[in-house]
């Protein structure tokens, strides 16, 4: 198996599951050469046998490294990024729900969730495209949404990329992320502005901008709904001291980054 075969197979499921929109953006930014994917990134609960860890093996697996560490002290969130020794490949950013600080109510539901997994269909790659693992109530998504839209959407959703997103320094039509963003606004697509359309700086190192997310049919136990699925984001990453690419994330930006699957109307 190869980092290839695993992000072809994200790709194809983020597409035709979570992000429809994403193969016509890709399309509208496509230029001579294909594009860089800078990272795709992935939710998970830190409850056995779904922790970061479990998450994380696949792509150990075919050669990344874990490489920093992040705190959403207010989302109750961990992550990690990990890179591979072929910079060409994507970087992997994994978070997780630190369930045991969240309500009785929410640690209830999302164990109930969790117990339901049959652990035999974690020992592929392939699981990491594929979707839920677990039945769910309508009723239960909307009582996780009014305390956590992570956990709510993971639990609609399950396993995926929550996420593509586009290499702003490989586009020669657009120097910057906010050119992407009007570019987009002008063919019909919403971005996410929370703590502004562009998230970071040159002095950061790091701008990030993103799509907010489709809304996509979810299937629960009564019957099927519309909830927010994945987004596209676009990174620029501007170079350290040394020249090279500086190739972490920012932990103020990842936050607003997050809010891009907030069930907006």
């Amino acid at each position: 198996m190869t980092p290839d075969v695993l992000f072809q197979s994200l790709w194809n499921d983020y597409i035709q599951r979570l992000c429809p929109s994403a193969d016509k953006i890709h399309q509208l930014l496509q230029e001579s050469e294909p594009l860089i994917n800078d990272h795709i990134a992935l939710r998970t609960f830190n409850l056995s046998p779904v922790g970061m860890e479990a998450i994380a093996k696949p792509f150990i697996d075919v050669g990344y490294t874990p490489c920093g560490d992040y705190q959403f002290e207010a989302k109750k969130l961990l992550a990690k990024h990990y890179e591979h020794p072929d910079p060409k490949q994507p970087k992997v950013f994994i978070s997780e729900l630190k369930v045991e600080e969240c309500s009785p109510q929410l640690q209830s539901i999302v164990k109930r969730l969790v117990d339901q997994i049959d652990t035999s269909k974690l020992t592929s790659f392939e699981f990491l495209s594929s979707g839920r693992l677990w039945q769910l109530s309508f009723e239960d998504y909307q009582q996780l949404a009014k305390e956590s839209e992570y956990a709510a959407w993971l639990a609609a959703h399950g396993y995926g990329a929550n996420h593509f997103t586009v290499s702003v320094n490989q586009l020669t039509a657009f120097d910057e992320a906010k050119q992407v963003n009007d570019h987009l606004r002008q063919a019909g697509f919403t971005i996410n502005e929370s703590g502004g359309e562009v998230k970071g700086s040159s002095d950061v190192l790091l701008e990030q901008s993103s799509t907010m997310a489709d809304k996509v049919p979810v299937s629960f136990t009564e019957g099927s709904q519309i909830v927010p699925g994945g987004f596209y984001e676009f990174a620029k990453r501007y170079p350290m001291s040394n020249g090279e690419l500086y190739p972490g994330f920012v932990a103020a930006s990842a936050d607003k980054i997050f809010e891009s699957t907030n069930n907006e109307s």
